[in-house]
């Protein structure tokens, strides 16, 4: 029996992968000599496929189960060579198992700023970082073109390339969307959907499938995020009156968070009241015009404003009704000098046809030697 027993050692092996490791991609199976003898048991678990190699050549590629390696099962092989019994087989192959589940929180980055032109902003640089996730979709293609000879295929060992990829494709990417810089953070999920899209077919020569993207901040330069502070802080207050008021409140809340105490206080209050008095002015100015004049009312419509010469002294501005009572009582007469704004030089009242009601009531002079 004990004989036997060696026979069937030989003649029968179990071909396997227990996975103890959690960044492995893909494993060559260890026989002595690459010898696998016929009718071994091939035991495939879920999470798994294995490819047989026979003498540098992709042989076959067996799914989830258990497998018995005859010639009926491996047609591809019995082209190839035909199986022998005995002890020592001549027939030399290969078992890489390759691990089909999903390898999740794999991160990303931009290799620097992208380029953004922004409405509101001008060119604003952008950057952003994020996690993925893969696993092998083509077992064959993988083997062949990225594992090779690898006893043990790693995350490691291409985690840069991939992630290299992602974040040269989100640099081309976030430019061509035209999403304001102000609304990216509101739009990552739809970033994320089309990296994906976009690296889809680029991950598939590779034997792989980018199963997710995740795009989980986007990084803006200082200077625009304090813009966009303000901005928020504005449309919170709602006009510029609030605004000056909400800057006054900043300052005084800044003053008080210095170690000076009271006198830093009042510089803080000072700054702020300054700075709302200078907004509250620029409104005024805007809204009444230029300069001190705009404080000045107009003249109300229809009524003259006339000066008189009074003894080589000018008097005045009269309006109608205080020049009539100075014509009855005999103090402005046709004869004396009146001046209004508008008129070029002083003239005589009796010659100003708007002053003419003024002396409707008052007779004209006696002549001589009546």
């Amino acid at each position: 029996m004990a004989l036997w027993d060696k026979l069937m050692g030989e003649l029968v092996d179990i071909v396997e992968w227990l996975d103890d490791t959690n960044d492995t991609l893909a494993y060559r199976f260890e026989r002595y000599q690459n010898e696998i003898k016929y009718g071994a048991k091939l035991v495939v678990r879920e999470g798994q496929v294995a490819v047989f190699i026979n003498e540098g050549q992709l042989a076959d590629v067996f799914k989830p189960g258990t497998h018995e390696l005859v010639t009926q099962n491996l047609p591809i092989l019995a082209t190839l060579k035909g199986w022998k019994y005995g002890f020592n087989s001549p027939f030399k192959a290969e078992v890489y198992f390759c691990s089909t589940r999903k390898f999740t929180d794999l991160k990303w980055g931009t290799p620097g700023p992208a380029m953004m032109r922004d409405k509101d902003f001008g060119m604003v640089r952008a950057t952003a970082f994020g996690l993925y996730a893969i696993r092998v979709k083509d077992a064959g293609t993988f083997v062949k073109d990225l594992v090779g000879t690898d006893n043990r295929f790693t995350l490691a060992e291409i985690s840069d390339n991939l992630r290299g990829k992602i974040g040269l494709r989100i640099k081309e990417l976030m430019p061509e969307m035209g999403i304001p810089v102000i609304e990216l953070e509101a739009k990552v999920s739809e970033l994320g959907t089309r990296l994906r899209d976009r690296l889809g077919a680029e991950f598939e020569t590779l034997g792989l499938e980018l199963v997710e993207v995740q795009v989980q901040d986007i990084g803006l330069p200082e200077e625009v995020e304090k813009a966009i502070d303000k901005r928020g802080a504005m449309a919170a207050v709602g006009n510029l009156q609030a605004y000056a008021q909400y800057e006054t409140a900043s300052a005084i809340r800044d003053a008080a968070n210095n170690p000076g105490g009271a006198a830093g206080a009042g510089v803080g209050l000072g700054a702020g009241i300054a700075m709302g008095a200078q907004m509250m002015n620029a409104m005024g100015a805007g809204a009444a015009g230029a300069g001190a004049a705009a404080a000045v009312p107009p003249p109300i419509p229809g009524a003259a404003a006339f000066h008189v010469a009074v003894n080589g002294q000018q008097a005045g501005p009269f309006d109608l009704a205080a020049l009539q009572q100075q014509a009855a009582s005999g103090r402005l007469t046709r004869a004396s000098l009146v001046w209004k704004a508008g008129m070029a030089q002083w003239v005589p009242a009796g010659e100003v046809a708007e002053l003419a009601p003024v002396f409707a009531s008052v007779p004209p002079p006696v002549p001589p030697g009546a």
